[in-house]
């Protein structure tokens, strides 16, 4: 399995939802993480909280702040 480590700035607000069946938080946000070795190239990353994490993200984080965020691929 592999580990990533993204730091980026968020596009726009994050989106909290909760799913249907068992009612666990679902937050869905985008990040925009600049390639530190080429200028001027972004990627734009989708990304899924799930739980206290996503609520956590969606109560306090807003479009433009920067955010660290770890997984797997």
């Amino acid at each position: 399995m592999n580990k990533v480590i993204l730091i980026g700035r968020l596009t726009k607000d994050p989106e909290l939802n909760f799913a249907a069946g068992s009612g666990t938080a679902v937050t869905r946000f985008s990040l925009a993480v600049t390639r530190p070795f080429k200028k001027d190239e972004t990627d734009f990353i989708n990304c899924i909280a799930f739980g206290k994490t996503g609520e956590t993200i969606a109560q306090y984080l807003t479009k433009g702040r920067q955010l660290a965020v770890t997984g797997r691929i």
